[in-house]
């Protein structure tokens, strides 16, 4: 007979968190998850879209909740991943307070980042406790390979093929009209649906998408 203090136990799982504006997510996004995911055997990736993103005040095209609704559809893909509204809220989206909201839930703990974003790491808040509890999985793209690790640090590269795609090529795309293939195709619907980056181009219906 399983004692009550064993079926209670809480699993633990190698768990990933990925953020960022995701404004909008798209297809490389998903494809660093996924590469990450099957490198580093990880069971969950948590897509935990910034509220309010200290490093990019005043320059999101989409409102949160717009934002985390095409992470929720992005992740139907794959049963490894889950849109998170872990940074929703009033104050400024820090990584530590997300690192810490979920520590208890990670045997292991990484944090997928941008090489760009990782040379910049010792100027994020409380950046020296986030060394401390998370491993980072540092995604290198063309031209971004060069980082230094700071003392402490325990970090993971991935070398990945996925094109780099810029939000904000997709977002003018999206104003002139243009539906960009960059994007999945559900959350291409959901942004016709919702008329979002001024989007004024004649409705695309992807097949098999519903």
């Amino acid at each position: 007979m399983v004692g009550v203090a064993e079926s209670c136990k809480v699993i633990r799982l190698r768990l990933a968190l990925f953020g960022g504006t995701f404004d909008p997510i798209h297809n490389a996004h998903l494809t660093v998850a996924r590469e990450a995911a099957s490198q580093f055997s990880l069971e969950r990736v948590l897509f935990v879209p910034a509220a309010h993103p200290p490093h990019k005040v005043d320059s999101l095209g989409a409102t949160y909740e717009d934002r985390y609704a095409m992470v929720e559809l992005a992740c139907a893909i794959d049963p490894r991943f889950e849109a998170s509204r872990l940074e929703d809220g009033s104050g400024p989206s820090y990584s530590i307070d997300t690192v810490e909201k979920v520590r208890g839930q990670a045997q292991d703990l990484f944090f997928i980042i941008g090489a760009d974003a990782f040379a910049e790491i010792t100027t994020w808040h409380r950046w020296r406790e986030l060394m401390e509890l998370t491993q980072f999985i540092v995604v290198t793209r063309p031209g971004h390979g060069g980082y230094q690790n700071p003392d402490g640090a325990r970090v993971h590269r991935l070398d990945t093929l996925a094109l780099p795609v810029s939000s904000s090529d997709i977002r003018q795309k999206l104003l002139e009209g243009r539906v960009p293939e960059e994007l999945p195709e559900a959350v291409a619907e959901y942004i016709q649906s919702r008329g979002l980056y001024q989007w004024s181009g004649s409705w695309v219906h992807f097949l098999g998408s519903g």
